[in-house]
């Protein structure tokens, strides 16, 4: 009897699935602290042997899970046996480092402490032949996918405010087409246009893995816009409460500008907490429209890149059947999780497992980047194409900035 085995899409969208039943059904780990301000509270919030426990039950569970996965989509069992302890190890590291207060106030993510851990290991040291035989970072990042689509919940998009929704659909569309006009002119190519388009517009690094598993993008074009979305919004977190003072912007207007433009969650609570608490208000709920239209845009962009098939030879015709096959299926995976949670489960239920799988999500997107980085040379990172996508990045933030600023000040200038 023939083995089964799913392609690694149906393989993310069972393993997403199955995470989900067992969180509602509460079969999940206690998840560790890693969140910590001085070497006193990591010692002793982190290190202690309570905290050490959680952490190890945790690995169990995800390297079960990863066993399972690779069980079902082909993959040699000894190679996630071997492989994926060190990589877990590694991205904890990432997660300690990453947990530190004043590095999260700055809004550097875990992600980026991955990547760079792979970069320095696979650059300065060396990754062993069995060890990149074992890496699944494609992987990894649709199963976070899935999950993420758990947290993009529509009824809570309408509770938002009607000023907040307007003010980021209008921003998403019109900043999302300026930085693909940019990069078209620039000739950069269209895989790395939308990556770059869907980061400056929506969510920063949510948006551009999103957008890199629909188009099933290049990994090492991900990993560099990834880093340009958290090295940009530093200066930003400085400058933004300061540039609001100076124009004298009210709380609301300030708050909607900052959470329009600034690429990540963390540096939007970071930045609006400093203006005011209600500039803080307005931040979130802009910026948590604009994480609900990540949903909706991944879909299109799907869409978008299997009707247009970018390999395909000149006599084929895209065709339903085409389209079905290029169509990247842990998208469904991620509307199917999305409409679930918010319309076929208790708000409460929903509520208590989307605090585990939000965790969980987070884990695998830093599995994920830390074997893309034990997989990149620093060489791949440098060239003429990347140094042209920081121009285009740098241009559509500066659009942003102006017209959401412009924005805000009309919708929220009234209130």
């Amino acid at each position: 009897m023939k083995r089964f085995q799913a392609s690694e899409d149906w393989t993310a969208n069972i393993t997403g699935f199955l995470i989900i039943v067992l969180t509602i059904f509460q079969i999940k780990p206690s998840w560790p602290v890693f969140a910590w301000k001085n070497s006193e509270g990591f010692f002793d919030k982190v290190l202690n042997l309570d905290n050490l426990g959680h952490i190890l039950i945790v690995f169990g569970f995800m390297w079960l899970l990863s066993l399972f996965a690779g069980k079902i989509s082909g993959k040699p069992i000894k190679n996630t046996v071997k492989g994926f302890p060190v990589v877990f190890v590694l991205t904890l590291i990432a997660q300690l480092i990453g947990g530190n207060q004043f590095l999260q106030d700055w809004g550097l993510e875990t992600v980026i402490f991955s990547l760079l851990i792979g970069l320095f290991i696979s650059n300065v040291l060396s990754v062993p032949e069995w060890l990149k035989g074992s890496l699944s970072s494609e992987l990894f990042v649709k199963i976070g996918l899935v999950l993420l689509g758990t947290s993009v919940i529509f009824g809570d998009l309408l509770q938002s405010g009607a000023l907040g929704l307007i003010q980021s659909v209008l921003v998403v569309l019109c900043v999302w087409y300026f930085c693909f006009w940019i990069c078209r002119k620039l000739k950069i190519d269209k895989e790395l246009s939308i990556m770059l388009s869907s980061a400056v517009s929506i969510c920063g690094v949510s948006a551009a893995i999103a957008s890199a598993g629909a188009i099933r993008g290049d990994k090492t074009k991900l990993s560099y816009v990834v880093s340009l979305v958290l090295i940009v919004a530093i200066p930003m977190i400085i400058l933004m409460p300061f540039l609001a003072k100076w124009m004298g912007l009210p709380e609301t207007v300030a708050g909607a500008w900052i959470g329009g433009t600034i690429d990540t969650t963390g540096a939007v609570v970071a930045t609006g907490s400093i203006y005011g608490q209600k500039a803080l208000e307005t931040a979130t709920i802009v910026k948590f429209s604009q994480n609900v239209l990540l949903g909706i845009a991944a879909f299109f962009i799907s869409i978008y890149w299997s009707y247009s098939g970018q390999n395909k030879s000149e006599e084929e015709k895209p065709t339903a059947r085409i389209i079905w096959e290029r169509f990247p299926k842990f998208v469904l995976g991620f509307i199917i999780t999305s409409l679930v949670f918010s319309f076929l489960i208790s708000p409460d239920v929903a509520a208590d497992s989307q605090k585990i799988i939000k965790k969980l999500q987070g884990m695998w997107f830093a599995l994920a980047f830390t074997s893309i980085g034990l997989e990149t040379q620093f060489r791949s990172l440098i060239n003429t194409q990347n140094k042209k996508a920081t121009l285009a990045f740098l241009g559509a933030q500066a659009f942003n900035i102006v017209f959401t600023l412009i924005l805000a000040s009309i919708l929220f200038g009234a209130k």
